[in-house]
């Protein structure tokens, strides 16, 4: 019987893989594989040891027929299908019997479960290999047994995806490190707490046909995600564990954007035209709770909510690079099933770059850049369209006050805001952090967090983006990319950027950029928006303003649904850093 397996003690590190003799042939073929299609480009890759030992982390029993665990870690890998997508149609039903037997250990607790990979979700894909999906369920509901009090027709499904700045997510793996960082990643836990895991590859905007288009701009991640709850449904009857009723969808950053936009958007006819394109089950694609960390969304008023925020801040820590195949300071991704994020704001690297950033997100330097009299000029302009934007939501707190903002940036809004930010603070203070007490922007009296002052905070967290944020003059964002044509051609997707624009450049169809955003969808008539939120935005986080998911949060909140929203202390731009409270939030709302 062959092994492949990974344990973690106290002994041993995290990163010590083990694969036996008898296996390299097959990895060296797997390889050889992934190199003839595309999926690992040149020195793109991380060191190929470390690729063959992130392949190799679970022990495996072969069942029936399958390839080893792909472990795509390229970092700006473009996903390039090798031959033509209209010559093949795969098959929507799902193969019970093409798995192989797995298990994963750490610190003394041992996670079984069966492993069906690479399994294509829609009949005619655009690229193959960036629209397949892992699937990986309990060991125990094979034999009538359960898990954390679920059972085979009980488990709820978690969705997560690894979208990052809008690059192609990947088809996640359970691993037992996070960003170089010890510790099991999402999909480990969820299966440690019985829960099945769907994990999906997704379309990004670097994603190309063999003909070389790119058939990864928008809307295409989000049609992706939607499809691969439908092919869940499609094959309820087949799947052998996982309540297709209860879906439950994470992600990170962009990831997170996406997360919140699979929540917001259910069975909206919106999307119809793109799933029957790729084939994809006629089946609903509504999920029971959304997930969402910092998500990079509302990408339309993004611009004007960072400017309200960062106004009066003129120097920035983003890293400058080009857009394409290497888009605006995107790190190297992780291997693959590492979760993307850590919790604190890492040390700078030797070369004076913030490290453990999450994948593809702007690269943050350690050295402050000054923004130049037009950035400023903008930034002051883009603030003062931000309050009638607010104000035309409608928007209200618990206790019915109306949430506005004055011509000047103040109000009940900013309130609201400032209330978040306490509340976090408060909470770690009471938790024994007594810095909490030696910040400028907070006033502490008696133990009790009083008051806090936002043009302080912008000072004391730091402007990230030099204006405008998202969509930049010169169109040298990820988000002009992700709006881009098939010729990858990039695009303004804000009236500001685009009357302002340096290179002339077009502006998105407003139906895409309709496509793109949760705000759009909620209360729509003919849309199922997920009943259950969690959302996260790290009290230190400076990639997008923390109105952006407020925004979200409070739209949800009084359209009626359940909102779990916090800033938590010490986080930067991140990620499953929670991932204890994450599932205990879940198990609270399935069981």
């Amino acid at each position: 019987m062959t092994q492949r397996g990974i344990s973690h003690t106290d002994e041993v590190p995290s990163w010590a893989f083990y694969f036996r003799k008898d296996e390299q042939y097959m990895q060296k073929k797997h390889w050889q594989r992934l190199l003839t299609t595309g999926l690992i480009i040149g020195a793109a890759c991380w060191p190929l040891g470390s690729v063959l030992a992130a392949s190799s982390a679970s022990t495996a029993t072969t069942k029936t027929t399958t390839s080893p665990a792909p472990a795509t870690t390229a970092a700006a890998a473009t996903i390039t299908s090798t031959k033509p997508t209209t010559d093949k149609t795969y098959s929507l039903t799902f193969a019970p019997d093409e798995y192989t037997e797995e298990h994963m250990s750490y610190q003394g607790q041992d996670v079984a479960y069966r492993a069906y990979r690479g399994i294509v979700y829609v009949a005619h894909p655009a690229a193959p290999e960036a629209e397949q999906m892992n699937i990986f369920i309990p060991s125990a509901y094979f034999t009538g047994g359960n898990v954390n009090g679920y059972t085979a027709q009980t488990a709820p499904i978690f969705l997560p995806n690894g979208v990052g700045g809008y690059m192609p997510g990947q088809a996640g793996e359970p691993a037992l490190s996070s960003h170089g960082t010890p510790g099991p990643n999402a999909i480990w836990v969820a299966l440690s707490r019985g829960y099945v895991v769907a994990a999906p590859a997704i379309r990004g905007r670097t994603t190309q046909d063999a003909q070389g288009n790119y058939v990864g701009k928008a809307p295409a991640l989000i049609v992706d995600y939607k499809a691969a709850v439908r092919y869940l449904r499609h094959n309820r009857h087949r799947l052998p564990a996982g309540d297709t009723e209860k879906i439950i969808s994470d992600g990170t950053s962009a990831g997170g954007a996406l997360s919140a936009l699979l929540g917001a958007t259910g069975n909206s006819p919106d999307y119809a035209p793109y799933l029957q394109a790729l084939g994809a089950a006629d089946e609903r694609d509504d999920i029971f709770a959304s997930m969402d960390y910092c998500p990079i969304t509302n990408l339309e008023h993004a611009d004007m909510a960072y400017e309200w925020m960062f106004a009066g801040v003129n120097t920035y820590h983003q890293g400058n690079a080009p857009h394409a195949a290497q888009p605006t300071g995107q790190l190297p991704l992780p291997p693959q099933g590492s979760r993307p994020g850590i919790s604190q704001i890492a040390p700078p690297s030797d070369t004076g770059t913030v490290t453990n950033r999450p994948a593809n997100a702007p690269q943050e330097t350690t050295t402050a850049q000054t923004m130049t009299g037009r950035q400023i000029t903008a930034s002051h302009a883009l603030k003062q369209l931000f309050p009638a934007y607010v104000n035309s939501l409608g928007l209200h707190d618990t206790t019915g006050q109306p949430l506005t903002l004055r011509a000047d940036g103040t109000g009940s809004f900013a309130d609201y805001i400032k209330s978040i930010y306490r509340a976090s603070a408060q909470k770690a203070l009471t938790s024994g952090n007594t810095s909490v007490q030696t910040l400028d922007w907070l006033t502490v009296k008696q133990g009790q967090v009083t008051a806090v002052d936002l043009s302080k905070y912008a000072v004391w967290a730091g402007r990230l983006k030099a204006t405008p944020a998202f969509d930049k003059f010169d169109l040298s964002s990820g988000e002009n990319d992700e709006f881009a044509d098939r010729t990858n051609q990039p695009k303004h997707f804000t009236a500001f950027s685009y009357q302002h624009s340096d290179k002339q450049g077009a502006l998105a169809d407003a139906t895409t950029i309709r496509l793109l955003n949760p705000m759009q969808y909620i209360g729509t008539t003919g849309v199922t928006v997920a009943p259950h939120w969690r959302i996260r935005h790290g009290a230190k986080d400076r990639d997008t303003c923390l109105a952006i998911p407020a925004l979200l949060a409070l739209k949800l909140q009084n359209a009626g649904y359940d909102v779990d929203f916090a800033a938590p202390w010490g986080q930067g731009h991140a990620g499953d850093y929670d991932l204890k409270e994450l599932f205990d939030w879940t198990d609270s709302l399935c069981k």
